[in-house]
């Protein structure tokens, strides 16, 4: 993954680590005339967060399989050093429970997302509470899924016929593709789940849901990727100074040698945007305009 252009003294004293931080999703109501200015065309919600923070993870994909045209749209609204999580469809992860995944992997890769080119960053799949680990399933799920856009492409070839006449299976260049677990079930404590995500490359999300899921503080990947929920109240408590200096803290000690990818999630109560912007801050992030 390129790493960030717009230039900061620590960020060079690092090495370009790439370090992201957004928030989960950008269309709430609730933070019009709050966050975005009075009178902002909805349409234009995306260009106006792009130029706050660096990136964002897109969760419409969760609840629905989107369009080409729609990644082209982000994308083009986007600033060209932004970067796009993409959030795995939920109906591969709570209705298939990942089993059985190469036909519903081909048609949610095949939805758009080689549209976002090089914004592309980590593809998150975020399982349901209630579902257990099971070794043989993951083993299974995480060895389908594509490394790089090439093989993005080629899974995506083999979509059914639902995504007939919609569907994207060409990638403009080969480029890295990273993926990211977030489970919420007590058992995946078992040293195996880390051990099989070691195998497979892909990163053990650190979620701080307050208090509500466990938390998996695992760094498995050559990248770190972290959901903030909340610090006290799960989806609608702010994060204090202090909470953002303990984060910002970890954030500089994995950049030693990790890209990082940080996305709050706190969207009740308009607390993602200003959290990020402060965390940014904070570590003394420019965001490109």
């Amino acid at each position: 993954m390129a790493a960030p252009r717009a230039a900061t003294a620590w960020a060079r004293h690092y090495g370009w680590v790439s370090i992201r931080i957004g928030t989960s999703g950008w269309l709430y109501p609730p933070w019009r005339g709050v966050f975005y200015p009075e009178g902002l065309a909805h349409r234009r919600e995306l260009e106006y967060i792009s130029r706050r923070v660096n990136s964002v993870e897109i969760n419409g994909s969760f609840y629905s399989l989107q369009k080409p045209d729609s990644y082209r749209r982000w994308a083009a609204e986007t600033p060209e050093d932004f970067v796009f999580a993409v959030k795995g469809g939920r109906f591969i992860t709570h209705m298939k429970r990942l089993r059985e995944p190469e036909t519903v992997l081909a048609n949610f890769f095949a939805s758009g997302l080689l549209a976002l080119g090089p914004k592309l960053g980590p593809i998150l799949w975020q399982t349901p509470a209630n579902l257990q680990f099971d070794l043989e399933v993951f083993d299974h799920f995480l060895g389908v899924l594509p490394r790089t856009t090439t093989e993005l492409a080629a899974l995506a070839a083999r979509h059914d016929e639902r995504l007939d006449g919609r569907a994207l299976t060409e990638a403009d260049a080969d480029r890295p593709v990273r993926h990211a677990m977030e489970v919420r079930h007590p058992g995946f404590k078992d040293p195996a789940f880390p051990r099989l995500l070691r195998e497979h490359g892909v990163a053990c999300v650190l979620a701080d849901t307050a208090g509500t899921w466990p938390v998996f503080d695992e760094v498995t990947a050559d990248f770190v990727y972290v959901r903030l929920h909340g610090d006290k109240e799960l989806y609608a408590s702010g994060y204090t100074p202090a909470a953002l200096a303990r984060w910002a803290k970890r954030i500089r000690g994995w950049a030693t040698d990790h890209d990082v990818y940080v996305y709050f999630d706190n969207d009740m109560k308009v607390m993602a945007p200003r959290d990020a912007m402060a965390l940014l801050d904070r570590l003394d992030i420019a965001v490109a305009a």
